[in-house]
């Protein structure tokens, strides 16, 4: 049987869905799970740079692997545009995953995106939301992870990333708050209950802020405090 992906969305770009990633890999992995972490299209660094993969190899000890890597902080489309490169079709992509699920290696593969759901990881416009089609033409069961923010403006953007969801029929496994303060505002606070609302009850938990700023041991052993999987 091949392996089940789960695809990590953002909201937005900076919501802490890079650490959120690795706290379900290090929850998955202590269950004794084997989890391959796959960064489709990492952008702003350069070849020298650590990049998320890397972050997610130090924080949860698991496999990791990227696509492909552009210099500038921008949607990969524009990033690969800019520096006159060509990148890998999200067709491309879902071959690749295709191969790591199919490998027997893994039992889950964590799929991280860039930015938003509907960012373009192509040049011809496809996004994270069409990395699942393939995969489940072939079989593969895909679920999505939503990270959204913890403060003012969550609702809208979560709302509307949800809904993108639904109108294309892609399964939610839940909402995860990337970034939980530890002294939360009003907002933050009673952003809780209707984030709850909006994922209809498929609130998985929270990461607290700073949390990539843990030893590695530390990280691990409570990741899986911070999420319900």
């Amino acid at each position: 049987m091949s392996a089940p992906v789960l695809v990590i969305t953002g909201t937005d770009t900076e919501v802490g869905k890079t650490i959120t990633t690795a706290a379900i890999a290090a929850a998955l992995s202590a269950r004794g799970q084997r989890v391959l972490m796959i960064k489709l299209a990492q952008t702003g660094v350069t070849d020298d740079e650590p990049c998320d993969a890397q972050t997610v190899e130090r924080l949860a000890g698991v496999d990791v692997a990227e696509h492909v890597r552009l210099p500038d902080p921008l949607a990969p489309d524009v990033a690969a545009a800019l520096a006159d490169e060509t990148i890998p079709t999200v067709g491309d992509h879902a071959a690749q995953v295709l191969e790591q699920v199919e490998s027997g290696r893994y039992d889950v593969v964590l799929v991280e995106g860039s930015g938003g759901l509907l960012v373009h990881l192509d040049a011809i416009g496809s996004t994270l939301a069409d990395l699942a089609t393939p995969l489940e033409a072939k079989g593969v069961r895909v679920g999505f992870v939503v990270v959204a923010r913890a403060g003012l403006g969550t609702l809208n953007h979560t709302a509307l990333t949800l809904e993108a969801l639904r109108v294309r029929g892609l399964d939610l496994v839940g909402v995860v708050v990337g970034s939980q303060p530890a002294e939360p505002g009003l907002a933050e606070r009673t952003n809780v209950d209707e984030l709850r609302k909006l994922a209809e009850g498929q609130l998985l938990g929270g990461v607290p802020a700073g949390a990539g700023d843990l030893d590695p041991e530390q990280f691990r052993a409570a990741a899986g405090d911070w999420l319900t999987l």
